[in-house]
């Protein structure tokens, strides 16, 4: 009885495996547009975490990555002992959160607005104009921002000036001010385009849920509220879970554009400190850098896991 037992299962296996491969043959073209991606992903994404034992080791050009002496976690303990890991920490946190906080309901709201309104033309123009900021590069965005905000020629240089009656403060150089215009210039250039996904989902509607609520005498506010908003809710938690996941990348290019000797307590994050450490500053170690990066990697995929979990315990809702 077993024997035959098993004889079942391996036929089944090889059926299973036939049927895998009649199926990728029918479909050839698809796993060739497949092929692509997946190849980048494995040489830029999967390939180079071999080298994530250089923040285990001593690096010595000469010697190689694997030649190169195990030193264990000491890297990890200098970073950690390092009087920059207290700020960069700091910043890196209180930056992530703020524009966590600022944008994410944004783009919702904004969904939410867009779909209720009437006029299908000016609805258009809106969308579009609100989404053309987020295919302008960052380094022209931060000039525009730069001279925007200049204190002696910039529109608020001139207005507080011609209000105040008296010049400027540079509000690039105050470091309490780094984390503002960070968060509030990211929300100019991405509410639009971020909002897409919401107008997407709130596309699929069922237009009978409203002329049901209608007919009960929901008013325009509730309807959107009980049938607009539940319907982007699953959509926003997966959304809130991958930006969770991502809470300790703060944009490296920005951030760097925008930095200068007067707000760099303010505005070092981990992205920048392991650029300058790794090569910027002449100090070229790697080791050390490797490290730095490894325990940002680290945190990002622990909020991500806790917050996946905390989402599926409350409304079902996850990615894994």
């Amino acid at each position: 009885m077993r024997v035959k037992q098993k004889t079942v299962g391996s036929d089944r296996q090889i059926m299973s495996h036939k049927s895998l491969w009649h199926r990728m043959k029918a479909r050839w073209q698809l796993y060739m547009l497949l092929a692509l991606p997946v190849t980048f992903i494995i040489l830029f994404h999967y390939v180079p975490m071999g080298g994530l034992v250089l923040a285990f080791k001593k690096y010595d050009i000469s010697k190689g990555i694997f030649g190169s002496p195990w030193v264990g976690f000491q890297n990890f303990i200098k970073f950690f002992n390092s009087y920059k890991f207290t700020e960069v920490l700091k910043n890196t946190l209180t930056i992530s959160i703020y524009s966590l906080l600022a944008s994410f309901p944004l783009p919702i709201i904004f969904a939410l607005l867009i779909n209720a309104f009437p006029g299908k033309k000016y609805k258009k123009i809106i969308q579009t104009t609100t989404y053309i900021p987020h295919f302008i590069s960052t380094v022209v965005m931060v000039g525009i921002v730069l001279q925007l905000l200049n204190s002696r020629i910039g529109i608020y240089g001139q207005l507080y000036s011609l209000l105040m009656k008296e010049p400027a403060t540079d509000i690039i150089g105050k470091g309490t001010m780094f984390k503002h215009i960070y968060v509030w210039s990211g929300i100019w250039q991405s509410t639009g385009y971020n909002a897409i996904i919401y107008i997407a989902a709130l596309s699929n509607v069922d237009q009978d849920l409203h002329e049901a609520a209608k007919i009960d005498g929901a008013s325009r506010f509730q309807r959107v509220l009980y049938i607009d908003l539940m319907t982007v809710l699953p959509t926003a938690t997966i959304m809130l879970i991958l930006a969770a996941g991502g809470i300790m990348n703060v944009g490296f290019e920005k951030v760097l554009l925008l930095q200068n000797d007067l707000n760099i307590g303010y505005s070092e994050v981990i992205s920048t400190y392991v650029y300058k450490i790794g090569l910027a500053r002449g100090m070229g170690d790697f080791s050390l850098s490797t490290a730095i990066g490894m325990f940002n990697s680290v945190v990002n995929f622990t909020m991500l896991v806790i917050v996946n979990f905390i989402s599926k315990r409350l409304n079902g809702s996850g990615i894994f």
